[in-house]
């Protein structure tokens, strides 16, 4: 999973996998629920390249840019090794 901190827009969080150069389980953590549910299942299989060329440069109201935009700037920061994929960590249980 990566994850990307946005600026400029009310999504404080993205976070995302790709899985053969496609945006895999992409989540944003804050801004309008609706809207980003929606962005991310018509996002979800499509390549990485395809999502930059449609959401490059949507802005929201008078912000200078959107939550889809700062999507974008998350894949382009992927796609030029700027983002460290998180591995998860597994506690092991400690029921005995």
């Amino acid at each position: 999973m990566y994850t990307y901190e946005p600026e400029g827009v009310c999504a404080k969080k993205i976070a995302f996998e790709i899985e053969n150069n496609a945006v895999k389980h992409l989540v944003f953590t804050g801004g309008c629920p609706g809207n980003l549910l929606g962005i991310g299942r018509l996002v979800e299989g499509m390549p990485v390249d395809e999502v930059i060329s449609r959401l490059k440069g949507v802005t929201c109201g008078r912000k200078a840019t959107s939550c889809p935009d700062q999507l974008v700037a998350a894949l382009e920061a992927f796609r030029v090794g700027k983002l460290e994929e998180e591995i998860p960590v597994v506690f092991p249980s400690m029921a005995g």
